[in-house]
């Protein structure tokens, strides 16, 4: 027999808000699974992924490979990477595409995009570092030393040759690349 009187309505009352529970719960679960997800990224430094710095989409190591790959990291506020990246610039430029260019706004505090195009560099493919104590997991996986700029170098197949701690020039840049991988401005 159903229970009457104010046991009764408790029990229903008790059985309304459990139901309603259920279904918010079931809400949330397919919300989640359905929503479009965010762009993949990865910070290991054998196959990483990074969201565009500006815009939609990605930047991979896997979209270079075939040819040598530098991937410098930069921030707004890092003085030497103000020097560093216009001379880097003129060595990718000289280079004609033989080597490819990354530059990857890591620790940012400030306006990465700005800088980017303060310093010319917007011609390269620009990243936005993730993960990491300060956004700079990706940075923090190839360096654990603190400091800016950091560079990786990688072979055309894809594999981490040398990473570098603070700025180069760009002769000290076009000899590396030479001793790295032969190809020289």
């Amino acid at each position: 027999m159903p229970p009457s009187g104010a046991s009764g309505t408790r029990a229903r009352t008790a059985l309304a808000v459990g139901v309603a529970g259920l279904v918010a719960l079931l809400v949330i679960v397919v919300t989640r699974t359905t929503a479009a997800p965010g762009p993949a990224t990865s910070t290991s430094t054998s196959a990483w992924m990074l969201p565009r710095l500006e815009g939609s989409g990605t930047i991979s190591l896997a979209g270079f490979r075939g040819k040598p790959l530098v991937v410098d990291f930069f921030a707004s506020w890092c003085t030497a990477c103000r020097s560093e990246l216009p001379e880097f610039l003129t060595v990718s430029r000289q280079l004609g595409g033989t080597v490819a260019f990354v530059g990857v706004d890591s620790e940012e505090n400030g306006d990465g995009p700005a800088f980017a195009r303060q310093t010319g560099i917007t011609a390269w493919p620009l990243a936005r570092d993730t993960g990491g104590s300060q956004q700079s997991g990706l940075r923090d996986a190839l360096a654990s030393i603190p400091g800016m700029p950091v560079t990786a170098f990688y072979d055309a197949s894809g594999a981490l040759r040398d990473v570098r701690l603070g700025a180069m020039t760009g002769d000290a840049l076009a000899t590396h690349l030479r001793e790295l991988f032969g190809v020289s401005p």
